[in-house]
């Protein structure tokens, strides 16, 4: 079955011509073009993924994905304004999984849904290790979902991947080269903190929970998840 995307963009003629571009591309495509009208939208109907618009109508993209976040883990790819460093920064520690600068070439924005969606399905098929584990924190690649202590931790799409990667390399350095690869399905570019806001987003989350020292930065290198996680 082919995946379904929600566009959230107020300009309709730009919608047609994604919708219709990525309906040849093998997605089910549909659009809302208002902000208010895009979270009742997404109360009330799943999608696979949703690319989302900064600059909305009534409601802005910001504050879109704001809500959103609060009832539905759905990868969110934000469509922003080129440059606008401040807006994808903002957007990433709301929750979204990544961004694409606009105006966005048809085929790179089919390409990074796939890359969303390939990575997402690759967790779920690992039946190599049904359950990661790391000191206190419980990965389940099925089900997508991870716990520190038992409790969950309600992370991102892109967030799980990053973390899934850290416990299965749990002890060494990852590179952000390496991260971004896997986790975001996309090379490394200048100036990206993509990965950088991600790993805070998950310390915060475990903080909550008992530790935000588990995932060490090593300056140059990468990032390392400590071998004696919750177990000091």
């Amino acid at each position: 079955m082919s995946a379904s995307v929600l566009i959230i963009d107020d300009d309709r003629e730009l919608c047609s011509l994604l919708c219709e571009f990525l309906l040849l591309e093998g997605f089910q495509p549909s659009a809302v073009h208002h902000g208010a009208e895009a979270v009742t939208h997404c109360r009330k109907h799943r999608y696979d993924v949703i690319v989302l618009d900064i600059m909305l109508p009534g409601l802005q993209g910001l504050e879109v994905l704001r809500q959103v976040r609060q009832f539905n883990t759905t990868p969110i790819l934000m469509l922003t304004a080129r440059g606008e460093a401040t807006d994808r920064i903002v957007g990433l520690e709301l929750g979204a999984d990544d961004y694409l600068p606009k105006p966005c070439n048809p085929r790179e924005l089919a390409a990074r849904l796939r890359a969303i969606l390939r990575r997402a399905q690759a967790s779920r098929d690992d039946a190599a290790s049904p359950t990661l584990a790391a000191g206190h924190i419980r990965i389940n690649p099925a089900q997508r979902s991870a716990t520190y202590g038992g409790i969950d931790l309600q992370l991102t799409s892109a967030e799980f991947n990053v973390l899934q990667i850290l416990v299965n390399c749990a002890g060494t350095v990852v590179d952000k080269e390496t991260l971004c690869k896997q986790a975001l399905g996309r090379a490394l570019s200048a100036y990206d903190r993509s990965i950088d806001v991600h790993i805070s987003k998950i310390r915060k989350k475990m903080a909550v929970h008992g530790d935000d020292n588990l995932i060490v930065s090593v300056r140059g290198s990468g990032y390392q998840l400590r071998m004696n996680t919750g177990d000091d």
